[in-house]
């Protein structure tokens, strides 16, 4: 995800890589990305050194609640597509942020169909009887559930539970099915991102529109509708 991004972000327009962060990479790593910009492996002298408008975090669950305390502490605003933060994060994200006006994105998802397909489930959910979720994933996805299978859950609304099924394979990326049944019928609401690049446009989107926002606003849909 984040060498995508890296080179999405490249190739974008009034965008550029102020610097990488890496977690003790190789040396034939570094040699790599330092064609797209300067590496680091502390985020502090990054930001320090770099002064970066915006830090897009792709890391990991142990590492993200830590960067983005650290991003809103710099003034710097995060767009953030890791997972591994809680409730309390974000609620603590946007009070601290908010004291400076610091606009920041929280982005379970950056894929715009996986967005559509959790407005589609919420519309579906005031029609229909009961619902499960299935997510799937490719194996080396560190959390159980997923972020967006979470935020779909949440923004159903419902009064009954809503159990989710997670999967975790070799050969898949990222996908999300809600299955709604009624009376004598399913409904059944598919997502599938088929490469990393499906969620790149979200990712250019966000990191483009985060400079106008004065808020941490969590999910890539406020900037949709």
């Amino acid at each position: 995800m984040g060498s995508t991004a890296v080179q999405a972000i490249t190739a974008a327009d009034g965008l550029a890589i102020a610097g990488l962060l890496v977690h003790r990479a190789s040396d034939d790593v570094q040699a790599q990305l330092e064609r797209f910009g300067q590496v680091y492996s502390d985020p502090q002298t990054l930001i320090d050194t770099e002064q970066p408008d915006v830090w897009l975090d792709l890391t990991t669950p142990s590492a993200v609640v830590q960067h983005v305390d650290l991003a809103i502490a710099s003034n710097v605003r995060p767009v953030v597509g890791a997972t591994g933060y809680s409730d309390a994060d974000i609620v603590r994200w946007q009070a601290t942020a908010s004291k400076s006006s610091l606009g920041g994105l929280i982005c379970p998802n950056f894929a715009i169909g996986a967005l559509l397909m959790m407005r589609f489930a919420k519309e579906a959910a005031h029609w229909m009887e009961r619902a499960e979720i299935i997510e799937l994933h490719h194996a080396q996805k560190l959390d159980m559930p997923s972020g967006t299978s979470l935020r779909t859950r949440d923004a159903m609304g419902v009064d009954y539970d809503v159990p989710i099924h997670s999967v975790r394979l070799p050969g898949l990326v990222a996908h999300q099915e809600v299955i709604f049944g009624g009376v004598g019928e399913t409904l059944t609401i598919r997502h599938d991102s088929l490469s990393r690049e499906s969620f790149m446009p979200g990712v250019i989107l966000a990191c483009r529109k985060v400079i106008e926002l004065n808020q941490v606003l969590y999910g890539l849909e406020h900037l949709l509708w």
